[in-house]
């Protein structure tokens, strides 16, 4: 197999799908209406809800949810071989992800851009509600430390990255002032876009001098930075930062897989991995499982993922100017998202097996395996860096894309700046869904104790706001400092895709009250049934296998509670949602309601 095969037949198979399906769930599911105003235009503030142009919704919208889910997740999976990642990227893409990102934008926006929390409450009831507001508050707060524990250890001691992308804050603080003053979006990003290249470029410079040494802090430090830059990122104007921050930030991310292609295109590197490995049943040196459920735990963003539950009931349904963009917004995203998952699958299977179990296993793990290095060592001494034990993946992302960019003549010399850029380049990018994470945390946070105190549930009430923030800040921010969190993150997984399911609970029930047709809840039942089944399965084979194992390496009696917990709230919706439907099917005045609600 060789890589051009792969990107064309994705592309291909995904354009197809936006066409298609994205236009079947627009006009005919969702029955998106242009003439009825959006949240964005009937509340609008100035601040949290705003009209905003169709594209710099998308780059937001897709800065936000491209985290480290399409880079890392691949790239851990492709220890079962290319071939399971490949098609779990592409069907849960189309099935699952795009659907499931389409329809929660439409169930916010339908209910004033509330949160999923709020949506569940008036869908499904109180109970329902609550569950979801418990589980949402818990996952964000474990997604946004355990995202910012990555860009810890990107930016640690490196005065380059902590250049490249705090350079990115003034810039887009600049571009927003900037468009909302002229309206000229094309001068706005262009500039934008252009300050943001210097930024990056002018880094290895940058580390050179003074201020190169003021720019290195270790990882106390930035785990004080970073939580009061989300802060701001959380409580000022989302058209200040926020949105022209995750805008341009976009450009880097689609640029830099958009030159991977281009990559592939001209040296077309083989895929040096089986399509399927000895470890497809489980026992591998990176996931301990089977291909299955792992596969689908694994690989969440780029296939589904419920932390653009977030996302679509948080910042973006306040930001769109119309209906119709929901298709560009909510399903095309996805879909590129998709496409990223993809490329970073390519650039780990373009290594040798070899180098890629050396790289993401720990050195005694990997001398078990019994094989032995190829490319590792010659590429290690054009980094200028010791490779072997680098698990997590964003190592393996960087070498493999330095591996296909090296083979380009013109660039044979230049592994040491392309990794380096690599890795600054994953660190903007889960930068983007912390700024977008932690706002959306401040959203639950208001709804979930406006419930006691009244005035916390207006977004535009500044002491609430300010509360809220802080708040959401101080939850992350203390694990963060702490490093509590790295005994929860491999609850993440399960979680991620509980929250997916909870996501396409709710969408099937708003498609069962405003659709035409009963069987267009179809879209969501279907993949709602894989992956309800699939995560259950996963947390009773972690908690079984690991958590309450005492000879396994993970063993931990918390994540087993957790897990059981997180699992039992899953059950509660989905038995409140089957009674929900099973009411609306015996009441045909309550199946069709008017979209404007």
């Amino acid at each position: 197999m060789n890589a051009i095969s792969i990107v064309i037949g994705s592309i291909c198979f995904l354009m197809i799908a936006y066409r298609l399906y994205g236009t079947f769930m627009a006009v005919k599911v969702l029955k998106l209406n242009d003439a009825i105003p959006t949240p964005a235009h009937t509340l609008q503030d100035g601040k949290d809800y705003v009209p905003t142009n169709k594209w710099v919704s998308f780059g937001h919208h897709f800065a936000a949810i491209a985290a480290a889910g399409p880079l890392v997740g691949p790239i851990l999976a492709a220890q079962f071989g290319y071939l399971p990642g490949l098609l779990w990227l592409l069907i849960g893409a189309v099935i699952g992800g795009a659907v499931h990102d389409a329809v929660v934008l439409f169930a916010s926006m339908r209910r004033g851009g509330k949160s999923l929390s709020e949506v569940a409450k008036e869908e499904l009831g109180p109970v329902a509600g609550f569950c979801t507001g418990l589980a949402m508050l818990f996952i964000i707060t474990i997604t946004m430390a355990g995202l910012s524990m990555v860009v810890l250890h990107a930016l640690e001691n490196n005065p380059w990255g902590t250049f490249a992308v705090g350079i990115t804050i003034p810039i887009a603080m600049g571009v927003g002032l900037f468009y909302k003053k002229t309206g000229n979006l094309k001068l706005a990003s262009t500039i934008g876009f252009i300050l943001l290249m210097i930024g990056v470029f002018a880094g290895p410079w940058v580390q050179e001098t003074v201020v190169g040494e003021w720019l290195t802090f270790d990882t106390k430090t930035l785990s004080i930075m970073l939580p009061i830059y989300a802060f701001f990122a959380a409580a000022l104007p989302v058209w200040l930062l926020l949105a022209p921050r995750d805008y341009l930030s976009s450009f880097m991310k689609i640029g830099v897989f958009i030159a991977l292609i281009i990559g592939v295109f001209i040296i077309n590197p083989a895929i040096q991995f089986p399509a399927v490995t000895e470890f497809i049943g489980g026992g591998g040196p990176i996931l301990p499982g089977p291909v299955w459920p792992f596969i689908s735990i694994t690989i969440a963003c780029g296939a589904i993922s419920g932390f653009h539950a977030f996302i679509g009931s948080g910042t973006t349904p306040k930001m769109l100017n119309r209906w119709s963009d929901i298709k560009v917004v909510g399903f095309g995203a996805m879909l590129v998202e998709c496409l990223v998952g993809v490329m970073a699958l390519i650039a780990a299977t373009a290594l040798h097996p070899a180098d890629y179990f050396a790289i993401n296993s720990k050195p005694e793990v990997f001398q078990a395996l019994g094989m032995s290095v190829v490319n590792l060592p010659q590429l290690s001494e054009e980094i200028g860096l010791d490779l072997e034990g680098r698990t997590g993946g964003a190592v393996t992302l960087a070498v493999g894309m330095t591996y296909i960019f090296t083979k380009i003549p013109w660039f044979e010399n230049m592994a040491p700046y392309f990794f380096q850029f690599v890795i600054m380049f994953e660190a903007v990018f889960i930068l983007t869904a912390i700024d977008a994470g932690t706002r959306v945390s401040r959203y639950l946070i208001q709804d979930f104790f406006g419930e006691l105190y009244k005035p916390l549930k207006r977004v535009d009430w500044v002491p609430g706001t300010i509360f809220a923030s802080a708040l959401a800040c101080f939850m992350w921010g203390y694990l963060l400092f702490s490093g509590d969190i790295g005994s929860v993150w491999a609850l993440f997984g399960v979680s991620n895709q509980l929250m997916a399911s909870i996501g396409l609970i709710i969408g099937a029930t708003v498609i069962l009250r405003i659709a035409d047709k009963r069987r267009y809840m179809l879209t969501c039942l279907i993949p709602l049934a894989y992956l309800f089944v699939t995560v259950n399965y996963a947390g009773y084979w972690m908690v079984r296998n690991v958590y309450l194992n005492p000879d396994a390496a993970g063993y931990n009696v918390l994540n087993a509670v957790l897990s059981i917990i997180m699992l039992v709230l899953g059950i509660i919706i989905i038995v409140t949602a089957i009674r929900n439907w099973i009411t609306t099917f015996n009441n045909p005045r309550s199946q069709m309601e008017s979209m404007s609600l």
